[in-house]
This record gives C-alpha cells, structure tokens and sequence, in this order.
C-alpha cells in the first residue's frame, strides 16, 4: 500500500498531480489546506483492496467486541466496569494458559450467531442483567470476604462470577453537587478476622485480592463550576482605565507631530538647497539670468518664471532672443476661446468679486449679441438685489437696446424665468457682487447650479496675483465656461493676470478694456496679450535689478518648491 503526499497552489493542480502518479482510479485519503497551498494524501486504486482485505482478516476482535456490546447493552454497568471485566477475563486466560478470549478469533463459523433473531438477543441480554441484579448487594451491607479456598474446577467464567458477586456494590447517588452522577461509592467495613489458611489457600487468596483492586472503581473526579464570562477587564492598580486611551491619544499625536516637524525639515531643507543651486545657475548662464529679470519685471509669478528659466535653451538662431522665446512658449499655453461669445447660444451667468466690472460687461455682450442676431433673440436677468438700484443700471442698457429685464430673487423664480426664456437663443444673467470669501459666495454658486446654466467668471487684470489665485479658487474657476478679463486699461502689469490664466489652465474668452458699451469689448489673440505684458515701462520703485533676484527667490522658495 503506498501513500503519497502532494501540494499545490490550487486543488486543480494537486488532483492533477494525483492523477499523473496513479492515474484517473486513485484514491484520495484526504485534503487540507498549507503553507504550498493546498496538501492531498492520496494512494494507489490497488491500495483500496489492500485496505479491505486487511480490515477482513482482523475482524475477530471486532465481532468479539460486538458480543459484549450486546450483551450489555441494557445493563447499568458504566464503562469502566466494562473495560475492568474484560481486563479480569485476560487475566483469568493467561492464569490458566488458554488463549486471550477477547482477541481469539473463533474457529467456528460466526454466521449462526448473526442469523440470531432481535427477539431472541434481546431475550438473552435481559436474562443475563437479571443474574447480574440477583447478585448485587445493597450498599450498606458489609464487603464478604472472598473464600479461603476456590476451587480450581470449574470454567473461567463461573470464578469470574463468584469474584463479581463478591465485589459488586450497588451504586449510590451522592447529593452533594460535587459527586459525579452514576459514580459507585463503597462502604467502609470493619476487619474481621480471617480463619488460619494453608499455602495454597493462601496463594488463591493473593490471586483474589489482586481481582478486586482491578475492579475497584477510580475515584470520582470532582466537577468544577463553569468558568463565569465577564466583560470588564480587571482594572490594575495605581491605573484608571481612561489612562490608557489618553496615553494612545496623546502617543499618537506625539507621533504626527514629529513626523510633520521631519517633512518641514525637509521641506526646507529642499527649498534652501533648490534655491542655492538655481541662483548658481543664474550666475553662471547670464541669459537666463536676463530672461528671469525680465518675466519677473513683467508680473510673472517665480514658480512659472523658475520653469522657464529651467527649460530656457543656452543659445538661440540668429535675430532670436530669450523673450521671443519666452512669449511663443507662453503664447502656446495661454487657452483662448474658439467662438466668441455673441456667437454662441445657451444661457451664461456672470459672476465674480464686487466692483470687476459684471453688469457693464452683461450689457457690452448683450450689445453685441443684439447687433448680430437681433434683440428679439435675448434675454435678460439680474439677481443683483443687494445694492439698492444695483438693477436699475441693468434696466437702463435694456431699454437702450430693447430688451425687457427680469428680476429673480431665489432658486425657484429664477427656474420660472429660465423657462419662460427657453425661446431664447442667449439669455445673460448679472449677478450681485460678493468678495471671495464672504459665505453668501457660496449661495450664488448653489443658486446657479442648474443644468442649462453656464457660468463665466469676470476677473479684475489690475489685481494683485496673490488676489487672483483667491478668486479663482474661490469662485470655483475650473467649473467655470472660462473667464473675462476686464479692466484691462487699468492695469499697470498684465503678467499677474495672464500668470494665473495660464497656472490654473482657464479659458479667456473676452477682454474688457473700458467702460464705453459696447466698444471696449475686444477678442485679442495670446501674441497680443503678451506683447502688452511685456511692453517696456518706465522706472520705478518696484523695478527689480540682477541683485534683487536672489531676494525675489529666496523669499519665494516655498511657490518654487512646490511650482518644481
């Protein structure tokens, strides 16, 4: 019989692993998981009749074992009587020197024994519990002595019998909670003397003690109470069971600040370092030194000026310089419009910071829209009704051009509008000016939050960049249409303007350089843009030389880091 162990990762795998060793018929004993995977014991098909044929050669003890069950089946005898009898009958074969009765396989055919009938089994078990009754004692009877001399004539189990009757107590019930129930308890007797015996008597006498501490019952285990579950945790001295959340709580913020006191350390580790070795390169390469003077002079911020420094060619063609260069690359990512806005339909909604110039750009679109598609085509709204007469200079433009304004004051008669305007091919909506961070900014966005509506963001170009990057995240910019750049004609520096539009990847669909309706409405392409942001200036207080730079740097080394 040979038994082999296989493993795989799967249990397709081992199968098939036992099914190339010993082929489709093989017999699996058993599987179970393990650290391979998956471990199949397996053997042979040849194996199996092997088993069997060894299962029926020993099949002698069994039957025997099968006799005693239904003998005392019905008994009240415990197990360990049945165990201490079977033990006494080996004892009594070896004495005498016949084979072992329980593991002697019987010479005769045992099919007539099976053939017997329940009834009669049955009938012959109850027969043989009421002999085992009839010899039982009652508990308070003193233990007979065993008799001075047995006769050695007889079959074994006639003395097994004798040495049973002489020995068996009835089995009493101990209330006490800590007896075991069914556990035989003996009585105490007085010793009495024993009568002068010969040799052998003796030696039968030996033979008989030995019998009876064999079958004297084991004492009775004490039961123990059941465990009691308890869900509180026993609390340690000198320790309150709050200490030990305070103590994590207080570990782990521990633990966060070092951690952020580390990346700070190292922030500022990388930023002095990034900065040091781009002033050395500034020094070392004098054209990209001038291109950095130069964006820096124009409003650009250090983080963008910093990436053209860096991606700034050492040399350039004939009749080229630096900030030729420099304006094509930001040309190519300055986003513009495809179609103008009087061009395109739908429903757009003006909104941004207070003062930026909202309404006079609503009527400067609306002029031009009405120029070209009539004012039969357009539709106007305000919900500027904060500002006492905020709407009245929207009326104006209205009657001007011939068109009816309407007023909405929340979400629900502005969506009555929409739909009464649906007709429309452009209606423009002014919105009220909040600055950005004022909570009521928040509202108006709720408020316009409605699937046909399309949101362009007005931005002032005379703005600080620092303000403008609030703006724009303020007011949501990437959702946004795109933005319209007013106030074109009062910016000193264009560069912060155009900085932000290209950091942020905004789309500017229109320029508003004044506050003629609607002339000062212009479409400018990127070179236009940004030969204005470039356009030589006068001196002035905040002109900044080659020694001013490695102070603009190193006072801006956080934006560089985070721009790198």
């Amino acid at each position: 019989m040979n038994m082999k162990r296989f493993t795989a990762p799967t249990t397709r795998e081992a199968m098939n692993l036992v099914r190339a060793a010993y082929g489709d018929d093989a017999v699996v004993l058993a599987t179970k998981p393990c650290a391979e995977g998956i471990e199949v014991l397996a053997m042979e098909p040849e194996g199996l009749a092997k088993v069997q044929e060894i299962a029926a050669r020993g099949a002698g003890p069994g039957t025997t074992v099968k006799q005693d069950v239904g003998t005392l089946g019905m008994s009240t005898l415990s197990f360990q009587d049945y165990v201490r009898e079977r033990m006494l009958r080996r004892r009594q074969a070896e004495l005498q020197g016949k084979p072992d009765p329980v593991m002697a396989v019987p010479a005769a055919n045992p099919k007539p024994a099976r053939q017997d009938s329940e009834a009669e089994r049955q009938r012959r078990a109850q027969a043989q519990i009421a002999a085992m009754r009839a010899q039982r004692v009652d508990s308070a009877t003193v233990r007979a002595p065993a008799p001075a001399a047995a006769p050695r004539s007889g079959s074994a189990a006639q003395r097994w019998q004798a040495a049973g009757a002489a020995t068996r107590i009835e089995p009493q019930m101990d209330p006490s909670p800590r007896a075991v129930a069914g556990a035989p308890i003996l009585s105490q007797a007085a010793p009495q003397p024993a009568p002068r015996q010969g040799p052998v008597a003796a030696a039968g006498n030996a033979r008989d003690e030995a019998r009876l501490r064999l079958r004297q019952p084991a004492e009775a285990p004490l039961r123990r109470n059941p465990p009691v579950l308890r869900d509180e945790v026993p609390s340690v001295p000198g320790i309150e069971p709050g200490d030990f959340g305070a103590k994590a709580s207080r570990t782990e913020r521990e633990r966060a600040d070092l951690m952020r006191e580390l990346k700070d350390m190292k922030g500022l580790i990388e930023q002095r370092f990034g900065a040091l070795a781009f002033m050395e390169k500034l020094q070392r390469q004098p054209l990209q030194a001038r291109l950095a003077q130069r964006l820096l002079e124009a409003g650009f911020s250090p983080a963008l000026t910093r990436k053209l420094v860096d991606a700034c060619p050492s040399a350039f063609a004939a009749g080229a310089d630096e900030q030729q260069w420099a304006q094509a690359v930001l040309a190519r990512n300055l986003q513009l419009g495809a179609t103008p806005l009087e061009d395109r339909q739908g429903v757009f909604a003006l909104i941004g910071s207070t003062g930026v110039g909202k309404t006079t750009s609503t009527a400067k679109l609306a002029a031009h829209f009405a120029a070209k598609h009539g004012a039969a085509n357009l539709g106007l709204i305000t919900l500027d009704a904060y500002r006492v007469g905020a709407h009245e200079q929207l009326r104006a433009y209205g009657r001007i051009l011939g068109v009816p304004v309407h007023t909405a004051h929340d979400r629900a008669s502005l969506d009555d509008l929409l739909d009464l305007l649906a007709n429309k091919q452009m209606v423009l909506i002014d919105t009220a000016g909040m600055a950005q961070r004022d909570s009521r900014t928040q509202e108006l966005l709720q408020m316009l939050a409605h699937p046909s509506i399309r949101r362009l963001l007005v931005v002032n170009a005379s703005a600080q960049g620092e303000t403008l990057d609030d703006v724009v995240s303020a007011w949501r910019a990437a959702d946004c249409e795109g933005v319209v750049l007013s106030k074109v004609d009062e910016a000193v520096r264009l560069g912060p303007a155009l900085d932000t539009l290209i950091r942020h990847r905004l789309c500017l669909q229109a320029v508003a350089n004044g506050q003629r309706v609607p002339e000062d409405w212009l479409r400018l392409s990127a070179d236009e843009l940004l030969q204005h942001a470039f356009k030589p200036r006068a001196e002035s207080a905040w002109s900044k030389d080659g020694q001013d730079l490695q102070l603009v740097f190193a006072g801006s080394s956080a934006v560089l880091a985070a721009a790198h």
